[in-house]
């Protein structure tokens, strides 16, 4: 399908309207170039900054939102971008998908901040209704989730679970524990090292005080989640004793992976799970860029820093991206701490049983797969990974079990009508 129509073609495409997006496309757009950002959520801001109004956000998120609605960038919502591909030395095509319809949209330099997904590791039970990510937690209660009284565990990993706490304690939950996976010596050390960053020291401090009552346990993670027909109970471990807990919600997650997808679609280098990108942000693609969680797993100010050094790089604006820079280096320094803190212990490979269903989208279980597979003949020979996530859940959770490494995906990266193909 070809598009001629002039309104479809831009200097910059942004993937993404989370905050390396956003602070992408405004100063870009900023800077004079004709922009457009694209985002398959009904708003911008990301699955951090979900919203429904400005008013519903933080101060700092609502600046950048008010900043890049007062841009002349062009905001598509409700639009997913499905393929990408270069036409000749100074255009890229991207096919995006809204409603059902597909389109074609040009640029001469593209901007993939395509954020991450949650990690979740298969265990007994974990497919019961009751039992939802922590970000999706996090999400569905700014949906209007209502969680009165209902009696909430959260086990996983990584500083998101202090932040979901405290907002199921204000939202009313019922909250019994939050278990941390990681040794209390590793959290400790990357606490002390906040002392360096006292605006996160202080955010810390104030998600743990909106649930303070609730006990907070290192060293410890699920074993079990048990019910009839949905969520009754959840059984809890720290190596050395297990003990259950009655409960209506278990939230939980194992840290984040990046959204990858298209960044492989458009032949980008990827070096250890992540993009690969030099100063500027460019990836081993001319006129690609990466910025936010696609190139490490590292937050929202630090996003922002990345998404604004791709942003004026892709303008032709290298001026402003030396100082920023320098602010980029020292933040990938805490993401390195961050890393070294909440590292999986090896326990969590040995929680699904040979009953366990691994593959959600195709009710495959654990016992079906072979350790000695790769990702390829799990999905000939169990359809492991082939459901409606194109492996998004199960694939990461495999990479972690066996080691196999993802396969490079092919367009259209996610399901779409097939009217919209043509």
């Amino acid at each position: 399908m070809t598009d001629s129509n002039e309104s479809q073609r831009f200097a910059i495409a942004v993937v993404g309207a989370g905050p390396a997006g956003i602070a992408a496309a405004t100063v870009a757009a900023e800077s004079g170039q004709r922009v457009v950002i694209i985002d398959e959520c009904p708003a911008t801001g990301g699955q951090i900054w979900r919203h429904s109004t400005q008013w519903g956000l933080e101060s700092a998120a609502r600046t950048w939102v008010s900043r890049l609605e007062r841009s002349p960038a062009m905001v598509r919502t409700g639009t997913a971008v499905i393929d990408i591909r270069r036409l000749g030395d100074a255009n890229f095509q991207l096919h995006t998908v809204h409603q059902g319809a597909g389109s074609m949209v040009r640029a001469s330099r593209v901007v993939l901040a395509t954020g991450a997904r949650e990690l979740f590791l298969p265990f007994p039970g974990w497919t019961l209704p009751g039992v939802i990510g922590v970000g999706a937690a996090q999400a569905l209660l700014k949906s209007g989730m209502t969680v009165r009284d209902k009696r909430v565990v959260i086990a996983g990993s990584g500083p998101l679970l202090f932040p979901v706490a405290a907002a199921l304690r204000h939202a009313g939950a019922r909250l019994k524990l939050v278990a941390e996976q990681a040794e209390s010596s590793t959290v400790f050390r990357f606490a002390m090292g906040l002392w360096n960053q006292p605006a996160l020291l202080a955010q810390a401090i104030r998600y743990r005080a909106g649930f303070l009552g609730t006990p907070y346990r290192t060293g410890t993670w699920i074993k079990t989640a048990d019910g009839n027909g949905r969520l009754e109970r959840v059984t809890l471990t720290n190596g050395a004793k297990q003990w259950t807990i009655e409960c209506d919600l278990l939230s939980s997650a194992f840290g984040l992976v990046p959204n990858l997808e298209l960044a492989q679609v458009a032949g980008c280098r990827l070096q250890d799970g992540f993009v690969a990108t030099d100063e500027v942000q460019e990836t081993s693609v001319e006129g690609v860029y990466a910025a936010g969680e696609p190139t490490g797993i590292g937050g929202v100010d630090m996003a922002l820093t990345e998404g604004s050094i791709a942003g004026y790089a892709a303008a032709g604006r290298s001026g402003e991206v030396a100082p920023l820079a320098l602010r980029r280096d020292q933040q990938r320094r805490h993401v390195a701490e961050l890393t070294n803190g909440f590292q999986l212990r090896p326990e969590l490979k040995a929680l699904a049983s040979a009953e366990t269903i691994v593959c959600r989208c195709e009710d495959v279980r654990l016992g079906a797969l072979q350790p000695e597979w790769t990702m390829r003949q799990a999905k000939l020979y169990t359809r492991t990974g082939m459901g409606p996530c194109q492996g998004r859940v199960c694939g990461a959770a495999l990479q972690h079990l066996y080691g196999w490494a993802p396969e490079v995906p092919h367009a259209p990266v996610e399901p779409v009508p097939v009217s919209a193909l043509l």
